[in-house]
């Protein structure tokens, strides 16, 4: 029996864990007490990484199907299916025929981050998707536009806040989302504790509301009105004041003007909350020796999804806590160079669907019109898909619908460990190896986290015979995408990015290593697998980095390799102008695209609310549809009940455990009652990626208690216009008693 560290893959926590390991199997996790970042803190979905590791419904080897039946296949025979596949629709049809859809696991494991964007530009086609259209994407759209790159995400400065003002999120059973915390709870603890003020907006009295100094129940979809309503107080009030970053900042006298319209009593009808209520929440953030507002999915997967990402920054902004300790800070990752931005502003819509003409975010299309692009005849019309680690047909509003379609396709690959609602689908399925046999290194959460810190987990156990690590299924994929077979070598693909990642920083006269050789220098690289090599070249190119020699003490792979438990890379820090990639070079706070979107919102002060509105909700104990499969998460919380306020319930004839129908203009489900306070009255809500036990699958625990899946009644034709995103909370819907 030995023990291993690990960085914990299956939330944004990014929690240390000491894994024990017996014969060859990871038996327990615990919390690595000395890890620089998390400090032991362990929730009880990384205490269960052993059931899901050695889950005997996880798929070990490559899987054809034939008919209706399955068989197991060595990977070569795995490979030259795809190729097949994939080599046939291209030469019939052309690259838009090409869809892929890469699921949100993608950012939690390291060939994800390294391989699956490079996957998507191979496959050279308009259409790709992911989850962060029914999640994040308006986050990215907004500081797109008012920073220059939709990366260039501030997040809360936790530690060292005295008030935070929180809305749409709930991090004590989420463990936090676009804001990298390990022991969230215990972070907001700790403000409170020093002396500090924590409001939550949410219609549901969630955990994180019950730690909360204040929790305001607002009306789901309309937090939008609300921050517009305090940036007007703000403004009118004389207490708009940006600070340090004045001379970098240009459009607030724009903001100012769209703000008038929204004053607190105009809005408070709308959003629920009083209108001096308002006032008192505006001048309690501004009067805070620092401050910072988070906002999150209850937020984004909203009507007015973008502007509220927008307007959260904003009254960051005007309260002069944007880029201030204490307040909203840009992180410093370590595998970024220092300034290093993106070499043109972020630019929206490039391109637009075929069907209903939704726009490109960020390199993609919204999810909810993959299934269109499928069902629609014509010159583009998808004919083949390749899925990493998804499962929109539980994830995504009309997931009904593409169930219905995915087997009209020519051809169908999915890289996933399990036989699922979307994967039953596909010709061949190629499983990763589990966590236990792969490396892991955050690069996606390195750029969220509220302190800069870096570790590398090394794999603790080699893998199995006849397992592929993720990196080789998806070099392969790349291979074949880019025309060049199933047995090409994969390590050409490290090859050819190592040499472009280096031509690039050789290039560049800010490079730490203008000037240079290129071929010096990458033979200088860790001498491990190309992995290792990957992240060795981004560490000491970035900005803590060694410069290959020139900082003798910067970072490196073996420096990491040396530090276990991490290196503390210290507080975040102010970073505006570097982080800025606007044509301006000036925070823009008020980009056109936004400021035509309000007219949007003022449309909607006049809109009727008087139904009964759906939101959903998260178990501490969930993790999306595959963490249904681990005996040890489900029960307790953990369950597919409607929550409905007992006002309601007993308006509503509903009993407590009898089955209600959910009915919206798009369909409906049907689900046992829970009556519960921690729902505002006008408020119901369903957890999402449930919906489990169809025919085909392999995932016994999840068919044991299947659930409803929410999407049923989420209207897919209802995005919000800039990102595209669904819009999962604030959905009108009638609840009628069964029987």
């Amino acid at each position: 029996m030995e023990t291993a560290l690990r960085i914990c893959p299956l939330c944004e926590a990014t929690c240390g864990l000491t894994l024990t390991i017996d014969t060859g199997r990871v038996t327990a996790a615990r919390g690595d007490r000395q890890d620089v970042f998390s400090a032991g803190f362990v929730c009880p979905k990384g205490a269960t990484l052993p059931a899901l590791d050695n889950d005997p419904d996880r798929l070990r080897r490559p899987m054809v199907r034939e008919g209706e039946h399955w068989r197991e296949v060595d990977w070569s025979e795995a490979f030259a299916a795809v190729d097949a596949g994939l080599s046939g629709v291209v030469r019939r049809h052309g690259r838009d025929a090409v869809a892929a859809y890469l699921g949100n696991p993608n950012v939690h494991t390291l060939a994800g981050q390294l391989y699956s964007g490079l996957l998507a530009r191979t496959l050279g086609g308009a259409n790709i998707y992911s989850a962060s259209t029914v999640d994040q994407m308006p986050k990215h759209v907004s500081c797109g536009l008012m920073f220059g790159d939709p990366l260039a995400i501030p997040v809360p400065d936790l530690d060292r806040t005295d008030h935070l003002l929180m809305l749409g999120a709930n991090p004590v059973e989420s463990n936090g989302s676009l804001c990298t915390a390990p022991d969230f709870p215990g972070r907001l603890k700790a403000l409170r504790a020093r002396g500090g003020r924590l409001v939550v907006v949410d219609p549901r009295r969630t955990r994180t509301a019950d730690l909360a100094d204040e929790h305001v129940a607002i009306r789901p979809g309309t937090d939008a009105y609300l921050l517009f309503a305090m940036a007007q107080t703000l403004f009118a009030e004389g207490l708009a004041d940006p600070g340090a970053l004045a001379e970098h900042v240009e459009g607030l006298a724009e903001v100012r003007a769209l703000a008038k319209e929204f004053t607190p009593e105009t809005v408070a009808p709308v959003c629920g909350v009083d209108a001096d209520h308002i006032r008192g929440m505006a001048r309690d953030l501004a009067a805070a020796p620092t401050a910072a507002v988070y906002a999150r999915v209850g937020t984004t997967t909203a009507e007015f999804g973008t502007i509220t990402s927008w307007l959260v920054d904003v009254l960051n902004l005007i309260t002069g806590n944007l880029d201030r300790p204490g307040g909203a800070l840009f992180p410093r990752p370590a595998h970024r160079p220092a300034g290093a931005g993106r070499s043109r502003p972020f630019r929206l819509g490039r391109w637009r669907s075929r069907v209903r003409g939704l726009p490109e975010a960020k390199g993609e299309l919204p999810a909810v019109t993959l299934v269109d692009e499928i069902a629609t005849p014509g010159t583009g019309q998808v004919r083949a898909l390749v899925t990493v680690a998804g499962n929109p047909v539980l994830s995504t509003p009309g997931g009904d619908r593409l169930d219905r379609e995915l087997p009209g396709l020519e051809f169908m690959v999915s890289v996933d460990p399990y036989l699922n609602e979307t994967t039953r689908h596909a010709n061949v399925i190629l499983p990763p190896a589990p966590p236990s046999r792969t490396p892991h290194f955050d690069l996606a959460f390195g750029e969220l986290a509220v302190r800069n810190t870096v570790r590398y987990s090394p794999a603790p156990l080699p893998l199995d015979e006849g397992e592929a690590d993720e990196s080789l299924i998806l070099r392969r994929l790349v291979q074949i995408a880019a025309g060049q077979g199933p047995d090409a070598d994969p390590d050409a693909v490290d090859e050819a990015e190592t040499a472009r990642i280096l031509a690039r920083a050789v290039a560049d006269p800010s490079s730490s290593v203008h000037g240079r050789d290129p071929a010096e220098l990458s033979a200088a690289l860790y001498p491990g697998t190309w992995s290792e090599r990957r992240v060795d070249l981004l560490l000491r190119l970035g900005s803590y980095g060694d410069a290959f020699g020139a900082r003798p003490d910067g970072l490196t792979l073996r420096r990491l390799l040396d530090a276990p438990h991490g290196v503390d890379l210290g507080p975040l820090d102010a970073r505006v102008p570097e982080i800025l990639s606007t044509a301006s070079g000036r925070v823009e706070a008020c980009p056109a695209p936004l400021a035509e979107d309000v007219a949007r919102l003022s449309e909607g002060l006049a809109a009727r609310r008087d139904s009964l509105v759906l939101v959903g909700r998260r178990h501490l104990r969930s993790n999306n549809s595959w963490s249904h499969n681990v005996p040890r998460l489900t029960g307790g919380s953990n369950t597919c009940t409607l929550h409905v306020h007992p006002d309601d319930a007993d308006r509503l004839g509903l009993a407590e455990g009898a089955e209600a129908t959910v009915r919206s203009a798009s369909g409906e489900v049907s689900a046992p009652v829970e009556r519960t306070g921690t729902v505002a009255p006008g408020v119901v809500s369903l957890p999402h990626g449930w919906g489990h036990g169809l025919p085909g699958t392999r995932m016994t625990v999840a068919a044991q208690n299947p659930g409803v899946n929410v999407n049923a009644v989420t209207d897919p034709s209802v995005v919000d216009p800039l990102s595209g995103t669904a819009v999962l909370n604030g959905v009108p819907v009638a609840v009628l008693p069964q029987g």
